[in-house]
């Protein structure tokens, strides 16, 4: 059949399709009631015109008896995406009852929301909760860099990419994430382009405005476009860091932001795909002015959708290489990482551990560094701790990812209860009031302990491990107070030391130890970009073959479901070695 046959066919279905969802549609239908209308995305039969390329008049005539149709059955037509059979629709039950009822329809299905997956250092760490507790979560060490080179950049050996000249110069990476502080000093004004997606909030358009609240997409865009020597200086660093901050893996690509998540760090599936598209539209293929695209998500979560597969899948068949976070539930791999044509990303700590919290499955394709990433955040919306006592200062601070700033001297005094661990809903002790409660990591969650310390009147929280390593708390309620976690042999010691005074301080920084498959997605993202650009005659496809190819392999011999392929190596997949 030729295309214009095909096309007359399909408007004859889609047009007759119409015409008796209009018969059969009530007056309550055409009219839809908001407070009993849903978000959904529908999905048009693409028989028998998928396997032949539309131009774009046709294109466009098809996409115009689609939105009859939706129309037709009742509904509100809120986004189109015509290279994919699809649209974004709020419905009543009525019409959604009659769109599905359409013989055009493959399917109708809720709109899903994503979110960013991964956070300050600890917040994955929910002491006493029932779906962590379970994997046996263990502290983490928070890694000093090496000068500006963080152990992330070590580990996939971005001393000796930028030595030879290997920075990805020549690539796009487009980000789908919470926004950018570009006026961080660690982007140096680079930012090559950027776009919100997230309708619902106001006066977010602009990446040298607030637009990143939540601070995810920033740290993000650090672990992959970080400029060596641009950095904020010695008054909002992390303890230990260098004062020039930290350098990206990949400091010559060209940066995009596209704000896909909001202020709280979600995003509806529509919004996504906007996105998606709009990085996938920078591709000299189809208009815009980049030869290479890497599409970095550091999202996921909900449902799997039909419709973002079909996304995801006309990005990919584009072009464009699309890299995704596997998820932190310690589960199944997530949306989007477990579609086809979508790379999964899991965590690995310092020692090459699987993290506790990665997401496993046969939909992992690489691994990369997720567990106490040090990298940019909003200017002065990290955290740095410290804690002066028995005349020295403690090392291995870290502050509860939503502790109180401030800073406060005073008697330390045990919080009690059994172990030192002060847990109980309403366990309380008058000692503290007005001093700095020190408090052992135990059975009962951080937020009860914190709880329990500041409702006792407590002006301070030093929480410290009953483990080796440094201890990264995770809070559900903000506080006023400062909350801090410090080593067992540090808690240990100042407890001998009691009576004593403490000196305890929470500031603002301009980075932040994150951990997630959040963290781990950009470092392979990054690294993807470095050999691209290294191998400019690769195909996407080619590309992921190589990357997963010379990766080093971690775990069960060949790929497993907790590694992939391994631990992405850049050198390696240029160099061979």
């Amino acid at each position: 059949m030729s295309l214009n046959r095909a096309l007359l066919a399909a408007t004859l279905a889609l047009s007759l399709a119409a015409c008796s969802q209009q018969t059969a549609v009530t007056p309550e239908a055409s009219t839809p009631d908001l407070a009993t209308t849903g978000n959904y995305l529908v999905g048009f039969k693409e028989n028998p015109l998928s396997a032949q390329r539309l131009d774009a008049q046709a294109l466009q005539a098809q996409a115009t008896l689609q939105a009859q149709a939706i129309q037709a059955a009742g509904g509100t037509l809120e986004q189109q995406w015509a290279d994919i059979s699809a649209a974004a629709v709020r419905l009543s039950p009525s019409a959604l009852a009659a769109l599905k009822a359409n013989p055009s329809v493959e399917y109708v299905e809720l709109e899903a929301v994503h979110h960013a997956l991964g956070g300050p250092s600890g917040s994955l760490t929910r002491e006493g909760s029932t779906g962590l507790s379970a994997q046996s979560l263990r502290a983490q060490a928070v890694f000093n860099p090496s000068g500006e080179y963080t152990w992330g950049d070590n580990a996939l050996r971005v001393p000796q990419l930028r030595t030879s000249n290997y920075t990805g110069a020549g690539v796009a990476v487009c980000v789908g994430d919470t926004g950018i502080d570009a006026t961080h000093p660690e982007f140096a004004g680079k930012l090559k382009g950027y776009k919100n997606f997230v309708t619902t909030e106001a006066n977010r358009e602009d990446p040298y405005k607030l637009n990143d609240v939540e601070g995810h997409g920033t740290h993000v865009s650090g672990t992959i476009f970080a400029q060596y020597g641009a950095g904020t200086g010695a008054g909002a660093k992390q303890p230990g860091m260098d004062a020039n901050g930290v350098v990206g893996v990949a400091t010559g690509v060209n940066l995009y932001m596209a704000r896909v998540l909001g202020n709280d760090g979600t995003g509806g599936n529509a919004g996504i795909i906007n996105g998606v598209n709009w990085c996938a539209s920078k591709l000299t293929s189809q208009g815009g002015t980049e030869s290479k695209v890497i599409i970095s998500l550091s999202l996921g979560g909900g449902r799997a959708s039909q419709t973002e597969q079909r996304a995801y899948t006309a990005a990919y068949n584009k072009g464009a290489l699309i890299v995704a976070a596997t998820g932190n539930d310690g589960a199944a791999v997530s949306y989007p990482a477990a579609y086809t044509n979508v790379v999964g990303v899991g965590a690995i700590d310092a020692d090459k551990a699987k993290a506790s919290f990665s997401n496993f499955g046969t939909q992992v394709d690489l691994v990369g560094p997720g567990v106490s990433v040090l990298s940019s955040v909003p200017l002065g919306k990290g955290t740095a701790a410290t804690v002066s006592a028995l005349g020295r200062s403690f090392t291995d601070v870290s502050s509860a990812d939503l502790s109180g700033k401030g800073t406060v001297t005073g008697t330390v005094v045990l919080a009690g209860g059994t172990n030192n661990e002060f847990c109980g809903t309403t366990a309380s002790n008058p000692a503290l009031s007005g001093k700095i409660a020190l408090i052992q990591r135990g059975t009962c969650t951080f937020e009860e302990k914190t709880a329990n310390a500041v409702r006792s009147g407590a002006t301070g929280v030093i929480v410290y491990n009953n483990a080796a390593g440094i201890l990264g708390i995770g809070l559900t309620n903000a506080y006023s107070v400062p909350v801090v976690g410090i080593t067992q042999a540090d808690g240990a010691a100042l407890k001998a030391g009691l009576p004593t005074s403490a000196a305890l301080s929470v500031t603002g920084a301009d980075y932040a130890y994150f951990d997630g498959t959040s963290m781990a997605t950009p470092h392979v993202s990054a690294a993807a970009a470095v050999v691209w650009a290294a191998k400019p005659t690769l195909t996407n496809t080619a590309l992921l073959n190589l990357l997963t190819s010379t990766a080093t392999d971690l775990g069960t011999a060949g790929k497993d479901n907790n590694f992939g392929y391994g631990l992405v190596n850049p050198l390696k997949a240029i160099t061979g070695q």
